[in-house]
């Protein structure tokens, strides 16, 4: 192949024009054109026919393969394979995903495919490949399609130009409310529960009547969602109210639960309905962790009888739990209760997305079936027309017989004479050329004047119709009542699954409920390694010396307590933390460290631990000698952060910790002097630096106590307690300095 000679070659192509342009305007354009396609063409459903693209070409596609109600379905296979090469060029797993679900009677309200095979379940089982199962249109998808060939809707071409694909259906049915829908777009979601049907027929004809309806008196005819699995509705009237009216908001879905005697007083929970596009596999597994985890004391074991219908199994610890109470744990804890999402975000006709209220969302389907029904109306006229002028020719054939076919027998071109000759259009010449013999008898023209004269008066009704708004209201209530005959309450797919109840009372359920109450002993070592040992072994001096720490660090702190308990921390900061009994971690190996489940900075020391009771009150104190009186109930904290109470400077620390008992505070300071004062001389405070203790010299606060004069003070010595009940000579005021401890006073100058 000879070479190319490079100063030979032709000059390349001119390139194309190149338009200079910010990155960030091109950025912005490219990714506002894939939102816009997202919004449209994926996420959001039209307010009209409440599809979503790849659900209409699905429906459109099994019309077009004769897949009606009543006749025999047909390959998934087959309805894929059509809707990906004709309308919807995307993947054929997500075009399936979109068929079965349209299959599901558990997450379709009102399914708009009938399934035959394996379409998956309620525990979250796949469904078979598209190749073991069949399709074909239920009659609520065949009244979305009424109407498709009398050009009801508009036609767009195809993504490849090769077809014609509907814009939006008809929709002879409120499928967007009555099915709801689901998505999330790009800057924006939407969330539509599914609706009764009946009840939603009843609206519309209320909003006939009164356009202006406000949307309360719509609520008493549509109180609420209606879900495929049932549940109760357990959620007020203005809250549902509210949500219709501002198109967003959320309702409370409960599982129906009753409770089945077993004799003997013996009882079982069985849970009959669960929350709508809730797993019962993944419900079940989360229960069963819940126990393992002993988060559900009242409980004993779940499990399940399901068959076709839900029967879960909940057996209670005793007799004597309450049922009301186990299922008010659960509620809480499990998806036995969930809040689903109202978000009447949608595509109006013009297809802008916007939040509808109830109201607006009604009255779109309401506009789209005046549209629809003036488009099918115009329609039959025009066929109506054409079929009248050709029956008018065909009476000018009879009267005229003999000369019409004299005229067809000795014409070359016979068309053109008959239309001359009896003033005939081109539609009625070729229509009585195309007659055949048998029908020139006397009975065929009766017919036709029969057929006439009653396309004349259908001819007179559509016109009326077309002019009136009012009767094509009437036309569309007529199809409503109808359309609540045929779905309607008493019939098995239209009647109520999910019940309304009123919100439920704000029950206080103790924490008991929760947790599995269980002895414990916290202990927390001086190098702040925390844990709980079964039991209790706080006043077990053996026992606590069994207990191994790590290499060079010791025990600070034991108290005996339960799982349910709330364990308080003082630290050196002036900060309280609370820490639940039943989160702390196992007695199997050190602990850990209690930093990692507080926010304890790591220059502060753990001044106290002790087990919160209710009306219980501490002192605390600073080292340089200020303290005050602080209720248990004020320092308890909701946050990892704790509780500031004891307000220090940068030269103080938070040093001393006590419960406060008796009528005497005793004070002790690191210089072993030792002052008691009355209790009532010690204010009681929230929060701040509190008042001096003790005065210093040299030296600061050591430890406080609170104890009763007439029992004496007591101090740990070594193994042994210690007493002194000849405490006259340290009784003096508040903020004075003391007097030197007595004998045998603890050389830790700390009273434990």
């Amino acid at each position: 192949m000879p070479r190319t000679n490079l100063k030979t070659r032709p000059p390349d192509e001119p390139p194309a024009e190149i338009v200079d342009k910010k990155l960030s305007e091109a950025l912005s354009e490219r990714y506002l054109a894939y939102a816009l396609s997202t919004i449209m063409d994926r996420a959001l459903p039209d307010a009209r026919d409440g599809l979503k693209p790849v659900h209409r070409r699905l429906l459109f596609a099994m019309r077009e393969l004769h897949l009606n109600p009543g006749q025999p379905p047909k390959k998934s296979a087959r309805v894929v394979g059509d809707v990906i090469g004709k309308f919807h060029p995307h993947g054929d797993v997500a075009v399936y995903e979109a068929l079965v679900r349209l299959a599901q009677d558990f997450a379709q309200r009102y399914p708009l495919i009938e399934g035959q095979g394996n379409f998956g379940n309620i525990d979250g089982d796949n469904p078979a490949a598209m190749r073991y199962t069949e399709a074909r249109l239920t009659e609520v998808a065949r009244l979305l399609l009424e109407g498709i060939d009398e050009n009801a809707v508009d036609f767009r071409a195809t993504y490849d130009g090769s077809g014609q694909e509907p814009a939006v259906l008809p929709a002879a049915f409120p499928n967007l409310l009555a099915n709801g829908s689901s998505g999330i777009a790009v800057g924006m979601a939407t969330s539509i529960p599914p609706h009764n049907v009946s009840e939603l027929c009843d609206a519309l004809r209320h909003l006939i009547k009164f356009p202006n309806s406000h949307i309360d008196k719509l609520v008493g005819f549509i109180p609420g969602p209606d879900f495929p699995t049932g549940g109760i509705l357990a959620e007020s009237r203005e809250a549902v109210v509210e949500a219709y009216k501002t198109g967003k908001g959320s309702f409370r879905l409960r599982a129906k639960w009753e409770k089945e005697d077993q004799g003997k007083g013996i009882y079982q929970i069985v849970v009959t309905q669960i929350p709508y596009q809730v797993k019962k596999s993944d419900l079940i597994q989360k229960i069963a962790d819940l126990l393992t985890a002993r988060k559900l004391p009242l409980l004993e074991d779940v499990h399940d009888e399901s068959a076709e219908d839900v029967r879960l199994i909940l057996t209670p610890k005793s007799r004597n739990v309450d049922a009301g109470m186990l299922m008010e744990s659960l509620f809480r804890q499990s998806d036995l209760e969930v809040r689903i999402p109202l978000n009447l975000n949608m595509l109006d006709k013009n297809c802008v997305p916007q939040v509808m209220d109830l109201r607006e969302a009604l009255q779109a389907w309401l506009d789209h079936r005046q549209d629809v029904l003036q488009q099918r109306s115009k329609f039959r006229l025009a066929q109506i027309e054409a079929r009248l002028e050709v029956l008018a020719g065909y009476l000018i054939a009879y009267l005229n017989l003999d000369k019409v076919i004299k005229i067809i027998r000795t014409e070359d071109e016979p068309k053109p004479v008959l239309m001359k000759t009896f003033k005939l259009t081109d539609t009625q010449a070729e229509a009585i050329l195309n007659m055949r013999l048998r029908s020139l008898r006397k009975l065929e023209e009766m017919q036709i004047k029969t057929e006439q004269k009653d396309l004349s008066g259908r001819e007179a009704e559509l016109r009326k119709l077309l002019k009136s708004e009012d009767l094509r209201w009437q036309v569309i209530d007529k199809e409503l009542v109808e359309l609540k005959e045929k779905f309607g309450k008493k019939t098995p797919l239209g009647a109520r699954r999910t019940e309304i109840a009123d919100a439920p009372a704000e029950v206080d359920v103790p924490v008991e409920s929760f947790i599995e109450r269980e002895n414990i002993t916290v202990l927390c070592s001086a190098k702040g390694w925390i844990r709980a040992m079964r039991g209790h072994i706080a006043t077990d001096p053996a026992a606590r010396a069994a207990v191994k720490y790590k290499e060079g660090d010791e025990e600070q702190f034991a108290v005996n307590a339960e799982t349910t308990d709330k364990i308080l921390l003082f630290a050196g900061n002036g900060r309280f933390y609370t820490l639940g009994g039943d989160k702390l971690p196992g007695a199997r190996g050190f602990g850990e460290p209690v930093r990692l489940m507080i926010d304890l900075p790591n220059e502060a020391e753990i001044v106290g631990l002790i087990k919160y009771s209710e009306g219980q009150k501490f002192i605390v104190a600073s080292s340089d000698g200020r303290g005050f009186i602080v209720k248990a109930d004020d320092v308890l904290a909701q946050t990892k952060n704790g509780k500031q109470v004891l307000n220090v400077n940068e030269e103080a620390r938070a040093a001393a910790f006590a419960p406060v008992t008796g009528d005497h505070i005793a004070v002790v300071g690191t210089n072993r002097k030792l002052l008691i004062f009355p209790l009532g001389e010690l204010p009681e405070m929230g929060r701040g630096r509190g008042v001096i203790l003790q005065k210093y010299k040299d030296g600061e606060l050591s430890d406080v106590k609170a104890f009763t004069l007439k029992d004496g003070l007591v101090w740990k010595s070594g193994d042994r307690d210690r007493t002194e009940t000849d405490l006259r000579n340290w009784i003096g005021a508040r903020a004075q300095a003391g007097r030197i401890a007595p004998n045998g006073f603890a050389r830790s100058n700390r009273f434990s």
